[in-house]
């Protein structure tokens, strides 16, 4: 992106923008009503420097609450990727040092990104040394560009191998379609920035006076969440194993894996205050939503063992204390539960068996 030659939400802006996605779609018609196939490389090349050039909206300032002496956080409504919130859905935690500043999850989007680096500017002085992502998906660090854009590609940007593969891979370009598609285009002009340094679990880190400590304990919200403890503060950034009040995606994961993950992390790192990526932090965390979990997993693995149905297995799910207690204050349970109802269910089966 040249300096100074960024594209506002002006009137003038919106016009560039229409007639850019005009032509866009012109050019896409023709390729359609001519029967020329051959056109398509030249149309999806012309459409992605229309998203190159053009950038969506500014992303409103969130001013940063401190949560410790060294954490900060830039906190996300709880919820899902929408045009009014342009995609801030996930939590971006920052760890300010006598050195420099450690960003712990960069956001959704550029614009994301660019707030977040207006709200660090505003607590300190100091410029980032490091980035962390906390797993791969996109809602967790498409901010990545942003970062770039303002301390240069040398910035060293850690996640574990597995994270790094898949950015750089189909899930890279997917979530950020995804993220375009789900905001109606606000986040336009994000490029994907991959993880450019691997860590694993048990590696320390030393920045000025804090330390940060690596954790990894094999499958839960995906095959590869990164959780990082900042050791002085008794402070442990989580990403998206456990939320504080929805039901984590578990496509990727494991109930079971969840579990274990928990009982690993809390033996190895002890009281904490654990941050997650979605909803506010606190030390009741990882029990809190184990229990809710299990309210899950506990009748589902009964219904296998005992030749229930799926969906019978539901209703048992539904009348568990652990998930009923939470069924009207939960966000998204109505539409969710079902799904993950049968995740589970079929999880347990080969648990089972």
């Amino acid at each position: 992106m040249m300096s100074g030659v960024r594209v506002q939400t002006s009137v003038a802006a919106a016009a560039t923008r229409r007639q850019w996605l005009a032509r866009a779609g012109a050019a896409t018609a023709l390729a359609a009503t001519t029967g020329g196939m051959a056109l398509w490389p030249e149309v999806r090349a012309f459409a992605q420097q229309v998203s190159d050039f053009i950038e969506g909206p500014p992303m409103k300032d969130i001013p940063a609450q401190q949560l410790s002496r060294h954490v900060w956080m830039i906190y996300a409504e709880d919820g899902f990727p929408t045009a009014e919130n342009q995609g801030m859905m996930a939590n971006i935690i920052f760890v300010v040092t006598s050195k420099g500043v450690v960003v712990l999850d960069t956001g959704a989007s550029l614009q994301i990104g660019q707030m977040a680096i207006r709200m660090i500017r505003k607590v300190t002085p100091l410029p980032v040394m490091a980035v962390f992502n906390s797993h791969y998906h996109g809602d967790h660090w498409l901010g990545n560009h942003a970062f770039v854009e303002a301390f240069g590609k040398e910035l060293p940007m850690y996640a574990l191998a597995h994270t790094a593969e898949q950015i750089k891979g189909h899930e890279g370009n997917l979530w950020r379609s995804l993220m375009e598609r789900w905001t109606n285009q606000a986040t336009l002009g994000t490029k994907v920035f991959a993880p450019n340094r691997i860590t694993q679990h048990g590696e320390v880190f030393k920045f000025g006076d804090v330390t940060l400590k690596m954790h990894h304990y094999g499958q839960a919200h995906t095959p590869s969440d990164l959780c990082v403890e900042v050791v002085e503060d008794k402070v442990t950034h989580i990403g998206d194993i456990a939320m504080e009040n929805r039901i984590a995606n578990i496509d990727d994961g494991s109930y079971p894996g969840t579990f274990k993950y928990f009982d690993e992390i809390s033996k190895a790192a002890g009281e904490q205050l654990w941050v997650p990526g979605h909803g506010k932090g606190r030390k009741d965390l990882l029990h809190t939503y184990g229990t809710f979990l299990k309210g899950i997993w506990e009748p589902c693995l009964y219904a296998v063992k005992n030749d229930i149905p799926m969906e019978k297995a539901k209703d048992l799910v539904l009348k568990d204390a652990r998930v009923a207690s939470r069924a009207k204050t939960m966000a998204g349970f109505d539409s969710n539960i079902g799904k993950y109802t049968s995740l589970a269910f079929l999880e347990a089966e080969k648990e089972a068996f």
